[in-house]
């Protein structure tokens, strides 16, 4: 099972992206999906996830810029970013709990490679 992210990029602050995640595999189902960040130097933060059933949770400081989203039927998970500010800048990874299908039927915990967002003033 893997997590693709993508959607990353350079924008000024004030600007939008939209960042993409992608789950592949021997996939029976997936629970929580959650987008972290890291920024250079500081600890990986939680900025936003959403359960199975559509129930989201934020970090506070992205309250009201971000929302939060999926697909299930493929699989995906997006963040659309909004009003983005410097401080947003960091690498973006996605998580995901995954019941994966196969001899051994199990809960995994995959982590995406990450996609960088670099927000200018």
């Amino acid at each position: 099972v893997q997590l693709q992210a993508s959607g990353g990029g350079s924008v000024q602050a004030g600007g939008s992206l939209r960042l993409s995640c992608a789950a592949s595999g021997s996939i029976l189902s997936i629970d929580d999906m959650v987008w972290y960040r890291q920024a250079p130097g500081k600890q990986r933060e939680l900025v936003a996830g959403i359960s199975s059933g559509g129930s989201t949770n934020y970090a506070d400081s992205v309250k009201g810029r971000f929302t939060i989203s999926r697909d299930n039927a493929k699989n995906t998970v997006y963040l659309q970013m909004n009003s983005l500010k410097p401080e947003d800048t960091a690498v973006y990874l996605c998580n995901a709990e995954v019941l994966v299908d196969g001899d051994n039927v199990r809960y995994l915990e995959v982590w995406g490679q990450g996609t960088q967002v670099t927000v200018s003033s």
